[in-house]
Order: structure tokens, then C-alpha cells, then sequence
């Protein structure tokens, strides 16, 4: 009997997760239903079904999740959308017969959904902070804070780069540089996460308080996304996937990150597929975050052998009966192209939430 699977709001490449969960090895069956409140997004077309979410958030969200369980008789629930809040509702799931691919530990995705706390948490770990290294950053909230955080910075001779403390991949990343913008930027450079700090400040002064900002030394050496497949604080699988000049990406066998990965595992026990973003300085792997989800580039890490999508999945229905180690092959080299869709054509139900 086929299992009804579930994605509701997601990032477009989480098409990529539907195909490997629904062409998986084992032969096991799924109905794969997805939302949006954007009824043209590229993933409603590789589902089996698709609706098109109310444009609500918090509690309200939280109703409108488990009455579409119900509804449509949902056994498997992969959420991106008010994951935090959803870790903190899994009993009402579970009451409505749902498994929830999510970190069971709501104390902790609140922990790892804010840069700030994960940084104090990495640092008052009696284990961690041993092992995992952390950048050089101040918090702040008004413009007077941002301008002596940036000549402490500074000071200390760091390049400086600012970003919001709690927030998803790189919105509002930005990289501040002593020089005014100069007209061959302005004409023959695309988009840039470069601003001065004198542009930069002028901005947030524009408001006595803002939401929270980290400022931080910028780290300017090779970025890496550590995907990882853990059950229950067994560690099977950790893919450093390096990513190179555009759209390059390479698997690594890099031990050190994969030491990392372990670490973290060990005092965390996030179980399912979770990613580790860290960012090399002086030879320093440093962190950049930990989320507690399958990334959005999980399926680069995939041709290491290894469909974690799917591995995810089984782990969630079948627990330790699933757990298996597995050895990723590196040294692949990738990158990609756009392709082409043709979208379906979806009769949408806007009354699923009451």
C-alpha cells in the first residue's frame, strides 16, 4: 500500500528529495502531495497532488498542517515551513497517526534557528568548544552598536561581514568594504553582497532598533556543506560537499570536517538528515550554522552513492531497524544547468484550512 507523503512550503530543489524518495531501491510505494501558496512553484509538479497553502504562519499554521493530515489521510510529513513550531506540535501529529521528518528536540531547533544561540551553545560545550571553532562576532540591534562592532572588528584586523541572526542560506548576507561604490561597479558588476560601511550605516539608521544582526570577520576561504545521516546519535554517513568557483561543487574526503560532523553528532543526536555549514579562514574550518533539515544542495551529496532523502524517510517509519553505516564516494565533481519544466495544471483547494 502506498504511503502518503507529505511537502508543504520548501525550497524548489527539494524536487530533486520527491524523485529519490519515490525511486528508491527498496521498491517502497509513495503518494507524494506538496503545497505552496505559490501555485506555479517548480516543485507541485513532480507531486503526486497539490494544494495551495493559506498565506498564515505560527498557530494558525500549525491548524491548517494537521487538518490537512487529516484530510488527506497524510502517513508522512516533511516539513521546511514553521519546522520549529512544528517540532514543538509533534504529539498532535502523532495522535493523528503522522511520523513528522523532524529533529524531535524542539529546545534545540529553537538552538539552531538562531546564530547567537548556536554560537553560545558551540562555546559552553564542554566538548564542542574543543573541537569546533566559531567566527569572531558581535550582536546588534541599533546603529550605534553596528558602528562600534565594526571598529572592534576592525581593530582586530578582520575584514567585516554582517548578516541577520536568525534567517535561512545567504538573505541579508553582506560583505562591507572601505571604499565608496565606483561607477565600474555600478556598470559592469551584477548583483553584489559588497556594501560600505558608510551606505551600510546610513541604512540602519534609519531606524532606532532593528531585528538582531550578527557582525562578524569575514572568512574568506573555501565554503563547505557537511550533509549528514544520523539516527538516534549513530552517525552513518557525513559528505563534505565543497563549493568551488560558480557552480562547482566536489565531494571531499576531508577528515576534518568529517571529524566535525561527528562531534557534533555525538553531543547533539540529531537524527535524520541535517547539514553543517562551515568556512575555512587560515587553514580554520569555522561554523557558519548547523540546520537541522536536509539542505538545499542535499542532492549534490547524493552522487556520493547514498540517497539520504529516501534513507531519511525509511529511518523515520522503521527507527533502528533502518540504521546501516555507509561509505560515500569522494572525488566526484559536479555542477549544473537550467532545464526546462512544463508546469501542471493543478485544480487547487483554497478551503483546507477552516
Amino acid at each position: 500500500m502506498k504511503k502518503r507523503i507529505w511537502f508543504n512550503q520548501w525550497f524548489t530543489t527539494v524536487a530533486h528529495f520527491i524523485d529519490m524518495i519515490r525511486y528508491n531501491s527498496d521498491g517502497m510505494e509513495f503518494e507524494v502531495y506538496g503545497t505552496s501558496t505559490n501555485e506555479d512553484a517548480l516543485y507541485l509538479s513532480y507531486c503526486d497532488a497539490a494544494f495551495k497553502e493559506p498565506a498564515v504562519s505560527g498557530e494558525e499554521y500549525i491548524l491548517f498542517c494537521l487538518e490537512f493530515c487529516q484530510k488527506h489521510s497524510i502517513d508522512i510529513f516533511v516539513p521546511r515551513k514553521e519546522n520549529v513550531l512544528i517540532s514543538r506540535h509533534l504529539t498532535k501529529f502523532h495522535e493523528l497517526g503522522v511520523k513528522v521528518l523532524v529533529c524531535p528536540s524542539p529546545t534545540l531547533m529553537e538552538i539552531l534557528d538562531d546564530k547567537e544561540q548556536t554560537y553560545r551553545f558551540v562555546q559552553n560545550h564542554p566538548i564542542l568548544n574543543k573541537y569546533v571553532s566559531i567566527p569572531d562576532y558581535f550582536i546588534v540591534s541599533n546603529a550605534e552598536e553596528f558602528k562600534n562592532a565594526y571598529g572592534l572588528l576592525k581593530e582586530r584586523g578582520h575584514k567585516v561581514c554582517f548578516k541577520p541572526v536568525v534567517g535561512e542560506g545567504g538573505n541579508g548576507f553582506r560583505v562591507v568594504h572601505d571604499k565608496v561604490d565606483s561607477i565600474r561597479e555600478l556598470f559592469y558588476q551584477g548583483i553584489s553582497s559588497k556594501i560600505s560601511f558608510e551606505h551600510a550605516l546610513s541604512i540602519l539608521q534609519q531606524q532606532d532598533t532593528f531585528p538582531a544582526l550578527m557582525v562578524s570577520e569575514y572568512l574568506d576561504g573555501y565554503e563547505y556543506s557537511i550533509d549528514c545521516l544520523a539516527y538516534d546519535g549513530v552517525l552513518m554517513a557525513a559528505i563534505p560537499r565543497k563549493k568551488g568557483k560558480g557552480r562547482i561543487r566536489e565531494l571531499e574526503d576531508n577528515q576534518d570536517l568529517i571529524s566535525i560532523a561527528a562531534e557534533i553528532n555525538e553531543a547533539l543526536k540529531i537524527s535524520f538528515a541535517y547539514n553543517i555549514q562551515v568556512k575555512y579562514k587560515n587553514g580554520v574550518p569555522k561554523l557558519l550554522e548547523i540546520n537541522p533539515r536536509m539542505s538545499g544542495g542535499l542532492h549534490y551529496s547524493c552522487l556520493a552513492g547514498i540517497n539520504i532523502p529516501y534513507r531519511a524517510v525509511k529511518l523515520l517509519v522503521q527507527g533502528k531497524e533502518a540504521v546501516e553505516t555507509f561509505q560515500p564516494h569522494f572525488g566526484i565533481r559536479s555542477s549544473y544547468i537550467e532545464k526546462e519544466v512544463i508546469l501542471k495544471s493543478h485544480t487547487f483547494d483554497s478551503k483546507v484550512l477552516r
